[in-house]
């Protein structure tokens, strides 16, 4: 689907905890129906950036806007009732509840309030949709790591989230499990969701990415489609060093 108007707006901002700056004066626009690489060396302050957009940190200065909403010192809850919804580095699947029980908190907490029969309805539909229909009944502690991560984003697509945060939802996935998760990223590209996607795998941002954001020690060095900015001198430096 072809990327709309703008509706995400990173404008100057800037996070510090203490003397350490972790991102410093980033800006930038998501369109709707866009798939954004974030990308750049570990430390650079990718993560940080989801985090304030989700809500998990405020920013020290600079402003977060989405739809006509400031998430800037918005809560997290308010945040995801606005339109964020994110996954984890960490897979983050709440162990108590059950499988169909996790994708209904985030029908129930998310962007569009589902109740009762209806968000239980709508919870099995996206379990199906990720390929866990089959372990809808299943305790969570039985599930692979795939699928500990299809459950995560199950709940973040039970918010009917403007937009959609993976963070290194494709780490420590095997070579058959990424080839599953990039294929499932992309169909959800193809559904037109706009997703800003946090990603050492240069192969899925290649295939799955509109444009990139480039962050190193918090700065934004570089912008641009896929292929513009992994042959950028200043990025191949930051990613490989001067030599």
């Amino acid at each position: 689907m072809t990327p709309g108007d703008p509706i995400l707006f990173v404008n100057n901002v800037t996070k510090r905890f203490g003397g350490l700056v972790a991102v410093n004066n980033v800006s930038f626009e998501v369109r709707e129906h866009e798939v954004m690489g974030l990308i750049g060396p570990n430390g650079s302050g990718k993560s940080t950036t989801m985090n304030m957009i989700s809500g998990a940190l405020k920013a020290t200065s600079g402003s977060i806007t989405l739809k006509g909403h400031d998430l800037t010192r918005a809560k997290t809850f308010e945040n995801a009732r606005f339109g964020v919804s994110r996954t984890f580095q960490l897979v983050r699947i709440l162990p108590e509840l059950s499988v169909l029980e996790n994708v209904i908190a985030g029908a129930v907490f998310g962007h569009k309030r589902r109740w009762g029969a209806e968000a239980e309805a709508f919870a099995a539909g996206l379990l199906e949709r990720v390929g866990l229909a089959e372990r809808i009944t299943a305790p969570v502690g039985s599930l692979t790591y795939i699928d500990q991560k299809r459950l995560e984003l199950a709940r973040a697509l039970a918010g009917e989230p403007s937009v959609l945060l993976l963070d290194e939802w494709l780490a420590g996935l095997n070579p058959s499990e990424l080839k599953v998760g990039i294929d499932l990223v992309a169909s959800l590209r193809q559904e037109g969701r706009t997703i800003i996607l946090v990603e050492h795998v240069m192969d899925a941002i290649r295939s799955l990415c509109d444009r990139c954001l480039v962050i190193n020690s918090g700065t934004k060095i570089a912008e641009g489609t896929p292929d513009a900015v992994l042959s950028d001198p200043d990025v191949i430096r930051a990613y490989l060093g001067e030599g």
